[in-house]
């Protein structure tokens, strides 16, 4: 399942203050979404960043104002994906709203931002991630609930039939 890999797009869709129409599967599903949360997430998240990136070329980056607006946009999502990680190891949710950083991000999508800036900023979040001892947040558990998550699927399809 992918909310258990930490599949972030996974996550976020549980965290997501956008709701129109819960129903009871749906009520109790979000009553025991804190079982996807684990270190593994945020390593995972983090990982889809480091795929990002080596996707990017950072060998031959992108330079502000040169017309590759798709690895501008990459960049954007490489930063924000590094973002959820770090906010998943200090607060124990997802990062949903990005609206601290919407400017910032908007202008790394649009190539206005210098890569030296866009590196310094990614190193700034992978330094973040990599001093485990240092965060005053949350305490995540290694490994989700899987079991939590087994027995609400259970429980959901048997009430189906």
């Amino acid at each position: 399942m992918l909310g258990l890999d930490g599949n972030p797009a996974a996550l976020e869709c549980l965290w997501s203050p956008l709701v129109e129409l819960v129903t009871p599967p749906g009520e109790r599903l979000l009553a025991i979404r804190r079982a996807f949360l684990s270190r593994r997430a945020e390593r995972a998240i983090a990982g889809s960043a480091d795929r990002q990136f080596r996707r990017l070329r950072p060998d031959d980056p992108p330079r502000p104002g040169d017309g590759d607006a798709r690895r501008w946009k990459m960049a954007m999502h490489m930063i924000r994906l590094l973002l959820g990680a770090s906010f998943l190891a200090r607060h124990g949710e997802p990062l949903v709203c990005v609206g601290a950083h919407r400017d910032r991000l908007l202008a790394v999508r649009r190539g206005e931002t210098p890569w030296a800036e866009v590196l310094e900023w990614r190193g700034r979040l992978l330094a973040e991630l990599a001093e485990p001892a240092e965060r005053p947040g949350s305490a995540l558990p290694d490994r989700p609930d899987r079991a939590a998550v087994e027995e609400f699927l259970i429980e959901v399809r048997r009430s189906a039939l």
